[in-house]
């Protein structure tokens, strides 16, 4: 019985080592066989290890994944999971994509389950409620009255509002967060303009919880990227981790918008006051789209792109401005140029709109901070059918596609040898005008029948404040401060950016 018992044990000892021998054969075959990658794919989990290693500097390490690959390299996901997708950067392909075989290319129901609390708007849906949306604000921007009430705003907000934060952050010699000021002002702007109402959250004394509602909202979208969506989705159902979060955060900022929507509709409008909700409720031809899900669905999706887009451009721009000082002489150069010596009479010549779209070297600075600094890094689509793409790589039906806009910045094949240097004399022309580049070379914006509607608005803003604050202050930023892009689906700085101002023409 013994002698039994002992053969039993050496013979479940032989199987261990047998088993022992053959997982560590397998692991150094694996590890051998990638040694030269950045990604390894494991058995079982495929290369989620990887992706969850370098989740804080998700864009920087697809950067580099799609330099050592030639622009385009498959993800590959865990046994039985539907996470592979294929990464790329080749113009080419989103080209491809984008323009050329667009209707193959939708958003696709996952993008739809990850950003679930956009609804139906115009960033999520496809075919023909995108195309109503789209025909919607369309018809907004061109409207002469929207181009009046954005530039009226815009000069109020400055004038009233902006200057007088800076004047008593000069009085006071406290520094700013460049990123939390420039999130409090375009809150505020789009919430004017989309709803007819200032929420007045840059006078930092009134509270912010929607916008921090927001941001989280943000985290969790990015969150459900990097984990499989049998976890988050469990999370979701229990009521747990970030799902908890999520819940909690799409509360009160549904509250907010409720709430915004329903004093838009209360109000008393006289005939000098214009803004989007109003406009969208009065079109005859879309009264029988324009339930209440909708509404809310259209204001979520324009808060978005009116807040957060352009908040984190004008923070990048500002960045490279200061860490470039080069720059910011040439930018009040052409000020001066145009606008003439600065005085009291002329403190807001800046709001000169004819006049600011002359500023083709301030137009370059900003077009080279959103090459670096794409406030959306990263878009993603899915394939209906099968199709080959220009780069060679065969996409199968249902294939997901990730596009790394951040990633395109920084490729010497797009942009050339000198792609790491900030130059905005790139983007002038040998005649001395704005160089246009193709929408799928510079993606900030994207690209095809999606290509932003708000990019001229986008552009206004942001030279607008950037005027301002150079025109009349002079910045000075606390040296060795960590500024580098957040992990997520919009590319704030992950801690701001404190600078101190100083009057640059004291009265």
């Amino acid at each position: 019985m013994k002698e039994n018992i002992i053969r039993k044990e050496k013979i479940e000892m032989v199987y261990f080592e047998i088993a022992a021998a053959f997982v560590s054969i397998v692991v150094v075959w694996v590890w051998w066989s990638s040694r030269n990658s950045l990604v390894t794919d494991w058995p079982v989990v495929g290369m989620v290890p990887a992706l969850l290693y370098n989740a804080s500097q998700i864009h920087d390490f697809a950067t580099c994944l799609l330099q050592q690959n030639n622009g385009t390299f498959l993800v590959k996901a865990p046994w039985f999971s539907s996470m592979a997708f294929l990464l790329t950067s080749d113009p080419m392909n989103v080209h491809h994509t984008f323009s050329k075989n667009f209707s193959n290319y939708p958003k696709g129901s996952d993008f739809n389950d990850i950003f679930n609390y956009l609804g139906d708007g115009i960033f999520t849906v496809d075919s023909d409620s995108w195309k109503i949306q789209r025909n919607m604000i369309h018809s907004l921007l061109k409207d002469k009255r929207f181009e009046l009430a954005v530039h009226t705003s815009l000069h109020q907000k400055i004038s009233k509002c902006l200057f007088s934060v800076l004047d008593n952050a000069c009085k006071l010699g406290i520094e700013l967060d460049l990123k939390d000021m420039f999130q409090r002002f375009t809150f505020d702007h789009i919430c004017i303009l989309l709803f007819g109402m200032d929420p007045d959250t840059l006078s930092m004394e009134s509270p912010t919880a929607p916008q921090k509602a927001f941001d989280d909202i943000a985290q969790v979208f990015f969150y459900r990227h990097i984990v499989p969506g049998v976890i988050w989705k469990l999370q979701r159902w229990l009521q747990i981790g970030q799902e908890k979060k999520m819940t909690k955060a799409s509360h009160t900022f549904d509250i907010f918008v409720e709430n915004c929507i329903q004093k838009n509709q209360q109000k008393e409008k006289n005939n000098n006051e214009f803004d989007a909700l109003t406009y969208f409720l009065q079109l005859e031809d879309q009264k029988d789209n324009l339930s209440s899900k909708f509404i809310r669905d259209m204001a979520v999706n324009l808060m978005v792109a009116g807040r957060d887009t352009t908040s984190a451009a004008l923070f990048w721009t500002f960045w490279l401005i200061s860490t470039n000082p080069s720059s910011q002489n040439n930018i009040l150069e052409e000020m001066e140029q145009h606008f003439g010596t600065h005085n009291d009479d002329n403190k807001l010549n800046f709001l000169d709109m004819e006049k600011m779209g002359k500023l083709v070297y301030l137009h370059g600075v900003i077009c080279e901070a959103l090459r670096f600094y794409p406030s959306v890094p990263f878009e993603r689509k899915v394939s209906i059918e099968s199709d080959i793409l220009p780069s060679g790589h065969h996409i199968s039906k249902n294939t997901r596609i990730v596009y790394s806009l951040y990633a395109m910045g920084r490729m010497k094949e797009i942009w050339g040898e000198d792609c790491l240097e900030f130059k905005p004399e790139r983007w002038i022309s040998e005649s001395g005008g704005i160089k246009h580049q193709p929408s799928y070379k510079f993606t900030a914006f994207n690209a095809g029948p999606r290509t932003c509607l708000g990019k001229n608005l986008a552009f206004l803003q942001i030279k607008s404040i950037v005027c301002a604050i150079l025109w009349n202050y002079s910045l000075h930023f606390t040296k060795d401060q960590n500024v580098c892009p957040s992990s997520s689906i919009l590319l704030h700085p992950k801690n701001g950016f404190k600078v101190t101002f100083f009057k640059r023409h004291p009265s």
